[in-house]
């Protein structure tokens, strides 16, 4: 266990922020495995300024096991102190402060990563938030713009001295999107200097790659994003070695296809039939990649529009693997 201000985690691992993946029905299913937290995707502080009412959707987290904690964007002070208050009334327990979001329609309005390229501004970012609100402000970064400007320390030390609660660390810059290699070393260095509990993301596709990045690091906790698409098993398998150093087998074929079938249903549940099964391909592909007979039916699962099809289909799987 650690904390993160007066909030208690329970173990070290935590299910990362993903723009389009963690909305609710996958952060119970996520929470369901283990995550100590679970952190939402990304939301625009100016569409809760004004009320938008997809915005609002994406803050609701009623019916979630705490603690959760919500990601906001923006460029500016004041909205984003809004935006904090009206998280922090939807019940979060944490808020989080997005500044490493690399992608292009992001960081062209000053969002992002584009926050690292100027520190005095995102300190006035993160100090508004802190002061909108009684729950911890993290902050979530980069190593830098690129390889030039590796300034994460900088943002971190700010970021702390501005009341930050705790600060996350995926491993590779801006300009390296999600290719090449996260340097660790950064996570490492950064948790020497810091008072404040300090997480690694970056290059977490196993459960011992969780543990090698404790223990080469020293981080207080481990994010994990892209792995758990499709494979929410990790993150048991991370907690079980990481608090119990005990290894465990991977989740049987009929383990994945039920996971795939509740995340269906919590997704129907939360947005409708149609949303649910259009925003559902996506994690069938993923639930049942590598699986005996999956690349034949991706096309067909693309094709589903009720949540039955997608039921059958996936079932059909189960069916192949148990014929050894």
């Amino acid at each position: 266990m650690f904390k993160i201000g007066d909030v208690c985690i329970d173990n070290a691992v935590i299910a990362a922020p993903m723009a389009g993946v963690t909305d609710r029905a996958f952060r119970i299913i996520l929470k369901s495995f283990g995550a100590g937290l679970v952190v939402s995707e990304m939301i625009s502080d100016m569409g809760l300024v004004h009320q938008q009412e997809r915005t609002l959707r994406m803050v609701d987290i009623s019916g979630e096991t705490p603690p959760v904690a919500v990601q906001i964007f923006g460029s500016q002070p004041e909205p984003m102190a809004i935006a904090a208050r009206q998280v922090e009334n939807s019940g979060a327990a944490i808020i989080d402060i997005n500044m490493g979001c690399p992608t292009p329609k992001i960081v062209k309005n000053g969002e992002g990563s584009a926050l690292m390229r100027d520190i005095p501004h995102s300190r006035k970012i993160i100090r508004a938030v802190v002061d909108a609100v009684k729950v911890p402000v993290t902050v979530k970064m980069r190593l830098g713009w690129d390889t030039e400007n590796t300034n994460c320390l900088e943002l971190a030390q700010a970021a702390q001295e501005e009341g930050a609660a705790a600060v996350t660390l995926h491993a590779r810059t801006r300009d390296q999107y999600y290719s090449g290699t996260a340097d660790w070393n950064y996570i490492r260095q950064i948790k020497q200097h810091l008072t404040i509990p300090v997480i690694g993301n970056g290059d977490i596709w196993s459960a011992e790659d969780a543990l090698r990045m404790k223990e080469e690091t020293g981080c207080d906790a481990v994010m994990i994003g892209r792995a758990t698409m499709g494979n929410p098993f990790i993150i048991r398998e991370s907690v079980a070695l990481l608090e119990k150093n005990l290894p465990l087998e991977p989740p049987t074929a009929e383990e994945r296809i039920s996971t795939a079938i509740k995340h269906l249903e919590l997704v129907c549940e939360f947005k409708g039939e149609a949303v649910g099964v259009r925003e559902m391909r996506k994690h069938f592909s993923w639930y049942i990649k590598g699986m005996r007979g999956a690349a034949r039916l991706r096309e067909e699962i693309n094709r589903a529009t009720t949540r039955q099809q997608l039921i059958d289909l996936i079932s059909v799987l189960m069916d192949v693997d148990n014929a050894d």
